[in-house]
């Protein structure tokens, strides 16, 4: 009995709230944001200011959750696109800007608006990433703080985000020489079977229709993209051409859902594009237009008109 007494006396008890700093952010590096962000930085003070270290706040990507959220219910899908859930999205991603001491190079978040995203031009010199699908809060007036204030660019994703226009494309394009990926997938307008039911219809109502202005800008100044991707974009043959005579190096063109060209048209502009490896088409058609010729590459190859043009 003593002895077990003398052992029990000679057993060391650790409190975690005293470990280091950098050992707490090394331990908390492990975690997700997700982990982090709901649990870690309540248990303790010390924990808290650990969290907050720029060294776990150079990254922030919440697309996993989202794409889950998806999966599960599309009624938690619909509050994202209320006020009260973007003011939460954008607290959080202020908080990671602060908290990053200009060492935030990588963001990959939806429903956001312009409050998070001037404050990340304002203070993320060496941002690289930035997906901001989903936002129809963003407007030009902050992409061209992005801009100017992120000059190391070199992946965008403004996929659905309607009050950006060909202006902050070409902007972009002009002050972020190391652009390579841009994603500018639409909503299609199409089907409406195949829209999101979550989404407010007055949001599908304001998709951007000039597609062929974004594509001047996009074969104007953005020379050096290796990837492209503008699903539903409604511009054509003649924005097409202009793409493929300005960015030469693409290696990879998504044109899923474009209606307003058709096969000669790719084909035309796919000659100038050597480097070129994959190439999504629009294999789209409409269902009165399948019951009589079957997919989109016959309806094309029929129809040469403005009118028919899929």
């Amino acid at each position: 009995m003593a002895e077990e007494e003398e052992k029990t006396e000679s057993v060391q008890v650790h409190n975690w709230a005293e470990l280091t700093q950098l050992c707490l952010v090394n331990i908390l590096s492990h975690l997700s944001i997700e982990d982090r962000w709901r649990g870690a930085m309540f248990v303790c003070k010390s924990w808290l200011q650990a969290c907050k270290d720029p060294n776990l706040n150079s990254v922030i990507d919440l697309e996993a959750q989202f794409i889950e959220s998806v999966a599960k219910s599309s009624l938690s899908s619909t509050r994202y696109w209320n006020r009260e859930f973007e003011s939460k999205i954008d607290s959080m991603v202020r908080s990671v800007v602060i908290w990053s001491d200009g060492s935030l190079n990588f963001v990959r978040v939806r429903h956001c608006s312009d409050r998070s995203i001037a404050l990340i031009a304002e203070r993320s010199p060496n941002l690289q990433v930035l997906s901001i699908q989903r936002c129809p809060h963003v407007t030009d007036e902050t992409m061209s703080k992005i801009a100017s204030g992120c000059p190391l660019l070199r992946e965008l994703d403004i996929s659905f985000c309607y009050q950006i226009s060909h202006k902050s494309l070409a902007l972009i394009g002009q002050h972020c020489p190391n652009l390579r990926i841009l994603r500018r997938n639409l909503m299609t307008q199409v089907n409406p079977s195949q829209q999101e039911p979550f989404v407010p219809r007055e949001y599908v109502d304001t998709c951007p229709q000039d597609g062929d202005s974004e594509a001047a800008a996009i074969g104007k100044f953005m020379p050096q993209l290796v990837q492209l991707e503008l699903q539903f974009s409604k511009l054509t043959n003649k924005g097409l051409a202009l793409i493929s005579e300005g960015c030469i190096n693409l290696e990879h063109l998504d044109l899923f859902g474009c209606t307003n060209v058709t096969s000669r048209d790719i084909a035309n502009a796919s000659s100038n594009l050597k480097q070129l490896k994959t190439l999504k088409k629009p294999h789209l058609c409409l269902e009165s237009q399948t019951e009589r010729y079957g997919h989109w590459q016959l309806y094309d190859d029929r129809f040469q008109t403005d009118f028919f043009r899929i």
